[in-house]
C-alpha cells in the first residue's frame, strides 16, 4: 500500500512539474491587431507620365506562428492606397483605390530574449482591390477602365518586437498590373505598428 501511495505521489509530482513547465515555456501562436501607414505609387510604361507616391493607411489582424528562431506570419488588411501621376504636358492624375490585402511571410529572429526581438522576413501578398477612383482626363480614364481586382505581389521587410507589441517596416512589390490597359504595378512601403492579445 505504501508503495503504491508512493508511485501515486510520485506520478502526481511529476504530471505537476510537466504542467508548470509547459506554462513556463513561451507560446507558439499569437494573435493580434496592426495599423499603419502606407506609401504608394505605380510604375509605368509610358514615358509621357511619371508616379509619385501618395500617403494612405491600413488597418487588419495578424497571426503568427513561431518555431524557435523561425515564424510565420500571416496578416489580413484593409488598405487604402493612393498615388498620382504627372504628366509631361503639365497635367495631373490621383488614383485611390481600397484593397483586402493577405500577406504571408516567414521571418527569422536575428537577436531573440524574451523581451525584444529583431526579425527580418519575406514572403508573397494577395490583394483584392475595390472602389478605384481615378480624376484625371479621358484619355487615362479609359486604361483605367479594366482595373484588374485580383494581384500578386512580393513583399519583405525588418521588424522590431518589444513583449506584445511590434512594429514592421516593409516593402511591397506588384508582380500583375493593376490595368490590363495602362501596365501599371503597384509598389509601396509600409509602416505597421501592431499589438499581439496573447
Amino acid at each position: 500500500m505504501k508503495q503504491q501511495f508512493f508511485a501515486f505521489s510520485s506520478l502526481l509530482l511529476c504530471i505537476t512539474c510537466s504542467m508548470d513547465t509547459q506554462a513556463q515555456q513561451t507560446q507558439a501562436l499569437h494573435l493580434g491587431i496592426k495599423g499603419g501607414a502606407n506609401f504608394t505609387k505605380t510604375s509605368t510604361e509610358s514615358s509621357s507620365l511619371e508616379g509619385k507616391y501618395g500617403f494612405g493607411y491600413q488597418a487588419g489582424a495578424m497571426a503568427r506562428f513561431d518555431i524557435g528562431s523561425l515564424y510565420v506570419q500571416g496578416e489580413a488588411l484593409f488598405n487604402k492606397r493612393k498615388t498620382s501621376y504627372e504628366a509631361k504636358d503639365k497635367g495631373s492624375a490621383k488614383l485611390t483605390w481600397n484593397a483586402i490585402d493577405i500577406p504571408v511571410v516567414i521571418g527569422y529572429k536575428l537577436i531573440k530574449y524574451d523581451d525584444f526581438n529583431v526579425r527580418a522576413f519575406a514572403g508573397g501578398v494577395y490583394s483584392y482591390a475595390f472602389n478605384n477612383k481615378l480624376s484625371v482626363s479621358e484619355s487615362l480614364q479609359e486604361g483605367f477602365n479594366k482595373f484588374d481586382k485580383s494581384n500578386i505581389g512580393i513583399t519583405g521587410g525588418i521588424g522590431v518586437d518589444y513583449k506584445n507589441l511590434t512594429i514592421d517596416f516593409r516593402y511591397e512589390r506588384g508582380l500583375s498590373n493593376i490595368s490590363k490597359e495602362f501596365k501599371s504595378k503597384p509598389h509601396s512601403f509600409s509602416l505597421g505598428v501592431g499589438y499581439f492579445l496573447f
